[in-house]
């Protein structure tokens, strides 16, 4: 079954955000029938708050995307002689 990029709209903050063919084949791969209703930012809010609130946060690093030149955040410091890729462009590179 082919996967397109779907447009879906949070329904905490009610942002738009893309549910894209990658994700969607690791969710029918996984055996899950919903389709994602929280951005991932609302998403990771969310998570956090169940963990215990933002003590539990991870530092992030602004940066910009190597391959299509979007600014994206990172969980990690990244060393200046690596590439970094957005979630799209990083998952495009590993065929997903």
């Amino acid at each position: 079954m082919a996967f397109e990029d779907k447009t879906l709209t949070c329904k905490d903050c009610g942002k738009e955000f893309i549910f894209s063919a990658g994700e969607q084949e690791f969710y029918a791969e996984k055996g899950f029938e919903n389709e994602p209703v929280r951005c991932r930012d609302c998403r990771d809010k969310r998570r956090r708050t169940r963990e215990g609130g933002e003590q539990t946060q991870r530092q992030m690093f602004t940066v910009v995307c190597a391959d299509c030149g979007r600014e994206t955040e990172v969980p990690f410091e990244p060393k200046d002689d690596r590439p970094v890729y957005c979630r799209d462009c990083f998952n495009k590179r590993r065929g997903h």
